[in-house]
């Protein structure tokens, strides 16, 4: 866990993080949001000390990091930066076994890690002898990840990670980041400019501005619940997709009336699925039917024009509540 006390860094007298304190529980991620010059990056590197706080603590684990070598702390921390950093001149494996290489590992120690972290990422085991000059954008970003997790650190702190990527490309290693089991125990701390980056990846966001934080809460609270006209400002015409994108089938049932007959079916969808997004694209389908299945088997055919209606009778609820 990361514990973030009152924390305040000044430049010129002028606060650029002012009196922060945040809670990241194991296991979970933070994003930190925010237009750039917000103090975003600057309350990311105080948790591994390239910038060091004018005032509070920062514990990790219960433990005041100001207490320990900068060098035994990063060492414990992977750190992701968007332009990646690979050593030009080192091959992939040499570039993943940088930290593993300097506290000693064995060869066949770190030869086992670099292997299985290359399959997490989903590149062949021949990527090891390549130069990061002979890979893509995409795959240059899976490496440096990759790198930040050799040795197994239990805090995972990420700077625009994904910025410079094309959309295909970012979209897939987003996904990876949410899926893969390699990711599930470790603490993530995320910082990004794009809303729609920070709601899929976050379990809770922090909205930063002017060195404050504005709003920490989970996707759906800033979405539906927020009272903020700070945030409200931030997200934008963004709101209304990202609502569509939070919320699954199985939450709109109570206020679904199910077909009695069956027609043309448009879409077929488990009801954990979030399918909102496309039924509400699908403006001249009003009459057609969506196939609402669970692991099961049928749970009932609904039109179109129907689930939208659900939607918007559980969103008049949420913002209600």
């Amino acid at each position: 866990m990361v514990e973030l006390v009152n924390i305040t860094k000044l430049y010129h007298k002028k606060p650029v993080v002012n009196n922060v304190s945040l809670f990241v529980p194991k296991g979970q991620t933070l994003v930190l949001l925010g237009k750039s010059g917000s103090g975003k990056t600057t309350l990311l590197k105080m948790i591994n000390r390239l910038i060091e706080p004018d005032e509070g603590n920062i514990l990790i684990d219960g433990e005041n990091i100001a207490n320990r070598s900068v060098e035994e702390l990063r060492r414990n921390i992977g750190y992701v930066i968007q332009a990646i950093g690979l050593f030009p001149h080192w091959t992939v494996a040499q570039n993943i076994a940088t930290v593993p290489a300097l506290i000693d590992w064995p060869k066949d120690k770190i030869s086992s890690r670099v292997s299985e972290l290359l399959e997490h990422m989903g590149l062949p085991q021949q990527f090891a002898s390549r130069y990061p000059h002979e890979l893509s954008g995409g795959q240059q970003q899976r490496i440096g990840v990759a790198r930040a997790l050799a040795a197994n650190p239990s805090l995972l702190l990420m700077d625009e990670p994904f910025g410079a990527l094309d959309p295909i490309i970012r979209k897939e290693i987003q996904s990876d980041f949410q899926h893969l089991s390699i990711f599930k125990e470790m603490t993530k701390i995320v910082v990004t400019h794009d809303v729609k980056e920070a709601f899929y990846l976050g379990d809770e966001v922090a909205l930063i501005d002017e060195g404050k934080i504005i709003e920490k809460a989970t996707p759906r609270n800033f979405l539906f619940n927020s009272t903020s006209n700070l945030v409200k400002g931030f997200i934008g015409e963004d709101a209304w997709s990202l609502k569509l994108s939070q919320v699954a089938l199985s939450e709109v049932i109570s206020f679904l009336a199910f077909a009695k007959d069956s027609a043309e079916e448009v879409l077929i969808c488990h009801i954990d699925e979030k399918p909102f997004s496309r039924i509400f694209s699908m403006v001249n389908s009003d009459q057609q039917q969506v196939k609402i299945i669970d692991d099961s088997g049928l749970v009932g055919h609904a039109f179109v024009g129907d689930l939208k209606a659900s939607f918007l009778k559980f969103e008049s609820q949420l913002v209600a509540d």
